[in-house]
């Protein structure tokens, strides 16, 4: 994807973020968007679930409320507070792309 592009994580044909592909940050193969790209906020609400990373520190996750009320678990994560070495995640959410069917992140349409 080119910097000077938009890149979205889309869910079906629905946008849930966008953002200007060169404010992304690229982290094991993962984008991670700025949270104010997140289209809807109101839509995602924090996950009961946690895990740990050895160098990013620990992670919590978003679920998602699609428009007819299905709750799409675990769609997203993010950092609080990332450790030493990992500041480039801090206040950004990466997507499950590959893990959530219909998630892809790609182009928007103009």
């Amino acid at each position: 994807m080119s910097a000077d592009n938009q890149t979205a994580v889309f869910l079906g044909d629905k946008v849930l973020a966008q953002a200007m592909t060169s404010d992304l940050e690229k982290v094991e193969g993962n984008w991670y968007f700025k949270e104010s790209a997140l289209i809807d906020r109101s839509k995602f609400t924090p996950s009961e679930t946690h895990t740990h990373c050895g160098w990013k520190g620990d992670a919590s996750y978003f679920n998602y409320t699609k428009d007819d009320g299905e709750v799409i678990k675990d769609i997203a994560w993010f950092y609080p507070t990332p450790m030493k070495g990992a500041e480039a995640v801090a206040g950004r959410v990466a997507f499950y792309v590959g893990k959530v069917p219909g998630l892809k992140i790609g182009v928007p349409s103009v």
